[in-house]
């Protein structure tokens, strides 16, 4: 809190100092490109002649203009500042009272020359930017982020919380975040894309975009936003790489390895990526629940100590072909394999009656193996019409997921002697399972005098086949218990349409809007329960943007967004995946598709002062573990289920402060109300709550190639579905050197130093009443070397979004 009221206080000199600049000139402006067309967006830089210090900075507007008011007496320059382009100083003006305005001679910008091989690039991106339809984190260049996992990164992010019990990612509150890698979506559900992250090394990422109202030309699935994922990518010709190795230590021993190579020559751009992970951890879990039956209570206290060990390959392979000047045809293949597995975990149980009295002490040991793999091919095609925007795309996807999920219980009962009061139980299950999707997509992009057009279809096919064989140890032998067992078939056709548009009403007010068409016809067959769910619905999802340019500082946004949420496959499916024997989660094949309608209004200071009011409503909630129980039994299971209605009002503001030449802070803080109303178990269950989470990073450039950064964040109370979870927090730091001329850098940073992170909530509901505690090896001790070889000036290969955005973020992931 410390550090927030300094970024406050240093925020507010600076404006003051600022309010009180002399106010005795303007100095006006053009800027054109190289063809002689006005260029809009460009950074102009007000300096002193003598020294070049910097006074003032504007961005030029559509019509190339800038200019600059309030400036006090004195000898002055202004320069260019441009990405790729070249750094164009005017000559030397004076503002003084014989010379009150100033019109500059027109700049004209200058390509960057294509050699750099004396250029060193040192500016380096802050670890979140905020941009106007956007959040980043820029993952590449943070020493805090290096060697740990993608999900521990996500954590840092302003606005995403990580509920680690459930392992379920929310965004401003809220649950139903799509996950995209490259622009393709993962197919995996919220837990497993959790899982999923929780496994690639954040050292093969670029940045994390944070996309809360996504244009038409998205799938309209996720009702809270995308979150998209850019892995790193070569940007150099001829032939380079980056090779990077870390090791880390918590309770146990952490690995990783990864290599990066790209070849571009000719009209031929191929490129592959490899990285393997090693993760030994654990968690630890208490549930102590209260269960009242016949008048009488029953308390029961669990705990368990879950060690597991990780071990994953990714792959990413490509080449782009360049035809002619304005065809580009390519294939790309991606995949991992993951063994994920458990084998000495354990809970702990003990059963009291109404007095206090121990009743019986379950003991369950537990051993889980998860095999889990996928491989994705894409096909893809582009022509450019005329150069100049004009162009179309197509995608031809085919991904298969394939696993295998196995689960063995031992429980052993005793009583209050620790006397065997009755015969061990054995259970164990094994669920193959496979999932096939094929999809297609075509887009196409038409630039006119009055705006941009776009438009679109796309279609795709997903067949998942889940066979959960389920067996009881009986008289020495394993028999087969037909009534757990279950095989769950899952088919899906969507069909989609768009279009879109952007352009301007005038010099400061920009628009967009868009509409998509999407048919889901699906199909859910439990064939050993002979149940079937047949769904076929049609629905449209408008989308509207406004943007407009108030004045050189200051921009505000207007969006507004229709969106729906498709039930997961593994989350339709009826089987129960038990813990032990008082505790297991089950599917429901009845789950409908969520529908969310957004209001977002953002204001823009300067292009880095951000601050965003959201609004929402959900219809028909998909809620994750939702609770339930069997009281008779003393057993408690968790479900998916749908909720009448959710609302939700959300403030987010993000605010760099540069403290100095050499430190640099930035700050977001985000305050969420959530608001529940839905039948459910007879009553009426109507809860509202206000939350709130803080981010920092403190960044320094220390001297002989050394930088250190520092992090923290910290969430509020908050209310998800039934559960109301307490306060999160925790900081990390971490220190960087940069060796060999600049192409290693040896990082070394720690997270968690104090092991303050962990979860705790409770749920309290009709006769239900739980309290869940959880703990994991969040304090770990990471070391990261990274090498860059070859050429250094490669151009990157081309990010495209493949047809399979939408249902790879639904498939299983295995239960990490």
């Amino acid at each position: 809190m410390k550090t927030f009221i300094t970024a406050v206080c240093a925020w507010l000199v600076m404006t003051a100092a600022i309010a009180q600049a002399p106010t005795k000139g303007k100095v006006r402006g053009l800027v054109i490109d190289p063809t002689q067309k006005p260029s809009e967006f460009v950074t102009i830089l007000l300096v002193k002649a003598k020294d070049s210090t910097l006074v003032k900075g504007v961005i030029t507007n559509d019509k190339g203009q800038y200019d600059f008011d309030n400036v006090a007496e004195g000898g002055y320059r202004v320069a260019t500042s441009l990405v790729g382009f070249r750094k164009v100083y005017s000559e030397p003006f004076v503002i003084d009272a014989a010379n009150p305005e100033v019109q500059v001679k027109t700049l004209t910008m200058m390509e960057e020359a294509k050699s750099l091989n004396e250029v060193k690039v040192v500016a380096k991106k802050p670890f979140i930017e905020q941009e106007i339809d956007r959040t980043v984190v820029n993952v590449e260049n943070s020493i805090v982020a290096s060697g740990s996992t993608a999900l521990e990164v996500l954590e840092k992010a302003p606005g995403v919380t990580i509920d680690r019990q459930n392992d379920n990612i929310q965004l401003k509150g809220r649950a139903g975040v799509i996950v995209l890698i490259d622009g393709k979506q993962t197919y995996l559900s919220g837990q497993e894309v959790s899982n999923l992250l929780k496994n690639t090394p954040s050292d093969n990422i670029e940045k994390i975009e944070i996309i809360t109202n996504p244009s038409s030309k998205y799938d309209a699935a996720g009702n809270v936003g995308i979150i998209n994922i850019r892995m790193k990518k070569n940007k150099n010709f001829g032939t380079n790489g980056t090779a990077i190795a870390g090791v880390g230590y918590g309770r146990y021993e952490k690995a990783n390895a990864s290599l990066n190579l790209n070849h571009r020559v000719g009209k031929i751009n191929a490129f592959g990526n490899y990285s393997y992970f090693h993760n030994r951890r654990f968690q630890e879990n208490s549930l102590d629940r209260i269960i009242p039956f016949d008048g009488k209570i029953t308390y029961f206290d669990q705990s368990s100590f879950r060690p597991n060990r990780f071990d994953g390959h990714t792959f990413r392979t490509g080449v782009d072909y360049f035809i002619n000047k304005k065809s580009t045809i390519g294939v790309l293949a991606t995949g991992f394999i993951n063994d994920w597995r458990q084998d000495n975990g354990i809970n702990n149980s003990i059963i009291r009656n109404e007095l206090g009295q121990i009743t019986l002490k379950p003991t369950t040991d537990v051993s889980v193996k998860n095999k889990w793999s996928n491989v994705t091919g894409n096909l893809n095609y582009k022509y450019d019409f005329d150069g100049k925007g004009r162009e179309l795309t197509t995608d031809l996807d085919y991904s298969r997921f394939n696993g295998d999920s196995y689960n063995n219980l031992s429980t052993t009962y005793t009583n209050a002697n620790d006397s065997i009061v009755q015969p061990t139980a054995k259970v164990r299950n094994d669920m193959p399972s496979t999932i096939e999707i094929w999809a297609f997509k075509s887009d196409y992009v038409h630039p006119s005098k009055i705006g941009k057009w776009e438009t679109g279809v796309k279609t795709s096919f997903v067949n998942s086949d889940n066979n959960l064989t389920y067996e009881d140890y009986i008289d020495g032998r394993w028999v087969f218990n037909a009534k757990q067992s279950n095989q769950f078939k899952y088919t899906e056709n969507i069909n989609a349409a768009y279009v879109n548009f952007a352009g301007k009403l005038n010099s400061k007010t920009s628009i967009q809007a868009g509409l998509r068409l999407e048919n889901t016809h699906s199909r859910g067959n439990s064939v050993t329960l002979n149940k079937i769910v047949d769904r076929n619905y049609t629905n449209l999802f408008p989308t509207m943007f406004i943007s407009r340019q108030i004045d050189t500082n200051n921009v505000l946004n207007l969006s507004f967004s229709r969106r729906i949420d498709r039930p997961n496959y593994q989350n339709l499916n009826p089987f129960r995946f038990y813990l032990d024997p008082y505790t297991y989660q089950q599917g429901n094949p009845y789950l409908k598709p969520q529908f969310t309608n957004s209001f977002q209004l953002t204001h823009v200071y300067k292009g880095k002062f951000s601050t965003t009011l959201g609004y929402s409503r959900t219809t028909d909630v998909i809620v994750n573990e939702v609770p339930g129980q069997i009281a008779e039994e003393n057993i408690t299971y968790v479900t998916t289920d749908n909720l009448a209605t959710q609302n939700n009002v959300n403030l987010t503001a993000s605010f760099p402060v540069a403290v100095t030449k050499w430190w640099n802070m930035q700050n977001n803080i985000g305050v969420n109300y959530n608001q529940y109303d839905s039948p459910y178990l007879g009553a009426q269950y109507n809860v509202s709550f206000v939350s709130y989470n803080i981010y920092t990073s403190q960044n320094f450039v220390l001297p002989k190639g050394f930088s250190a950064e520092i992090a923290g964040w910290y969430n509020s109370k908050s209310v998800y579905g039934f559960y109301r979870a307490q306060p999160q927090g925790a900081f990390s730091l971490g220190v960087q050197k940069t060796l060999m001329n600049r192409k290693a850098t040896l990082k070394l940073n720690v997270n968690d130093p104090f092991w303050l992170n962990k979860f705790e909530g409770r749920a309290v509901y009709q006769d239900i009443n739980f309290r869940v505690r959880a703990r994991w090896e969040s304090r770990i001790a990471r070391l990261t070397f990274t090498y860059r070889f070859g050429n250094q000036n490669v151009k990157a290969a081309r990010q495209r979004s493949t047809s399979t955005e939408a249902e790879r973020n639904r498939a299983g992931g295995g239960n990490n």
